[in-house]
């Protein structure tokens, strides 16, 4: 169903429409840590580490993907918010067009690079082949990759958070079964984990289209919707091109990240490899009520309803420092047992030890990525472009300065140190975007739409 988050108090609809995207990115993270889990139980430490290596080229595709949910989502809120229906749908056909274009020449180029990806961060040389395996064949999978997430925008943008939890509830399950089929009953090893993702995504991705399909042919409009716009298209990749840069930078730099810690051997990139998924779990649920705030931002500047774009602003801090309080409690004091979860008996105690570290260094200040990456939300959505990627990019080169300047005198901990350092400096510049208040003023998406 789709609703108008232009009507009725923020406080109260922020939470109604959250809830459900926190529930999606709990199902959607929870298939990802299953093919951890069970490679790593089923099939070895070295089978965890392979895909674990393997994850931060994945996250390049996931960030373009996410680029164009971004873009996408921004502009389609807003001209739903405007009432601007024809030209909502011609948004939404020039999208797709564009993405399935974008993922078939993705598909070509990943997967002849995937072993020069590989090579380039220093894959240990005892799970490369299984490592370029688990890359190809999710590269295989990439168009469903980007129709799922643009569907998901699309539907967020409509108001409608509920039909992309039940895809992903559906999704999730039938991943975590086939992970078990092909892994603890075929012993199809580090393969089987990532033809189980493939399946599970295609599907819910077919779906998804077909729902999206009948839900946007059910809003009449005057006169025939072409399939593409070139105006549009400039609209939407105002948001999205800057928004693709932004997630591929910091994918980018997760990248260098990943090159150092795979300096220190298999067995510690198996542990940070588990750490980094739960990890992962908290940070694209903050992500994902960052874009929930996006597309209700995007409603109301649409209706040029400035003052409920700032109370929405402070009730999502607030959802966002109660589901960061609960991460916290909950990976922090039980970091060993959750390590555990993606190990084996005959893992080493330095993987252990390792994934508790990374969690115990980066998890109090889960308060401080929380607040960050809901107030880029608003910015985001108010197409106040320049903001966000400041504060992003902030993050990310103190992030990876910081890796290299402290893991020759800390070992591993001191990469896990500059996560905490960048985050802080990164919501000290984004708070000071928000307060200076010329995102409220930004008129860039009118002058390109």
């Amino acid at each position: 169903m789709n609703t108008d988050l232009t009507q009725g108090n923020p406080t109260k609809l922020l939470w109604k429409f959250s809830i459900p995207m926190i529930i999606s990115v709990m199902f959607q993270q929870l298939y990802n840590m299953a093919d951890s889990v069970i490679a790593g139980k089923f099939a070895g430490e070295d089978a965890l580490a392979a895909v674990g290596s393997s994850y931060p080229i994945t996250m390049i595709f996931m960030a373009i993907a996410l680029g164009c949910n971004a873009g996408c989502n921004v502009v389609i809120s807003r001209l739903f918010g405007s009432k601007e229906y024809r030209k909502m749908k011609i948004a939404i056909h020039t999208t797709f067009l564009s993405v399935l274009i974008l993922s078939a020449l993705l598909t070509i180029i990943g997967f002849f690079a995937s072993s020069a990806m590989m090579r380039l961060i220093r894959t240990p040389e005892n799970i490369f082949i299984d490592a370029r395996e688990y890359l190809r064949i999710y590269i295989y999978g990439l168009i469903f990759l980007f129709f799922y997430n643009i569907c998901t925008g699309i539907f967020t943008a409509l108001g409608d958070s509920k039909t992309p939890l039940y895809f992903l509830i559906a999704s999730s399950l039938g991943n975590i079964g086939l992970d078990i089929l092909f892994v603890a009953q075929f012993h199809m090893g580090v393969a089987g984990v990532a033809w189980a993702t493939f399946i599970a995504q295609g599907v819910a991705a077919i779906l998804a289209f077909s729902v999206l399909l009948k839900r946007i042919q059910s809003i009449e409009t005057d006169g025939k919707c072409p399939i593409f716009s070139a105006q549009l298209f400039r609209s939407i990749n105002y948001i999205a091109l800057p928004s693709i840069l932004q997630q591929s930078s910091v994918s980018i730099g997760n990248l260098i990240i990943q090159a150092i810690i795979n300096g220190f051997g298999s067995s510690v990139v198996a542990g940070y490899s588990a750490a980094v998924k739960l990890n992962t779990f908290a940070i694209a649920t903050f992500s994902t009520l960052s874009n929930g705030l996006s597309s209700y931002t995007a409603q109301n500047l649409g209706a040029r309803q400035i003052d409920r774009v700032k109370h929405g602003y402070r009730a999502g801090v607030g959802i966002a420092l109660i589901v960061a309080v609960i991460f916290f409690l909950a990976s922090f004091f039980g970091a060993p047992a959750l390590i555990r979860l993606f190990l084996d008996s005959d893992s080493t105690a330095l993987a252990l030890n390792t994934g508790i570290r990374f969690l115990q260094i980066t998890t109090p200040f889960y308060l401080i990525v929380s607040v960050k990456l809901t107030t880029d939300g608003l910015l985001r959505g108010a197409s106040a472009i320049f903001y966000f990627t400041a504060s992003t990019f902030t993050d990310l080169l103190i992030r990876v300065l910081g890796a290299f300047a402290l893991a020759p005198r800390f070992g591993a901990d001191g990469v896990w140190y500059a996560w905490p350092i960048g985050w802080i400096l990164s919501l000290l510049l984004v708070l000071s975007f928000y307060f200076w208040g010329r995102w409220s003023h930004d008129r860039s998406y009118s002058e390109t739409a």
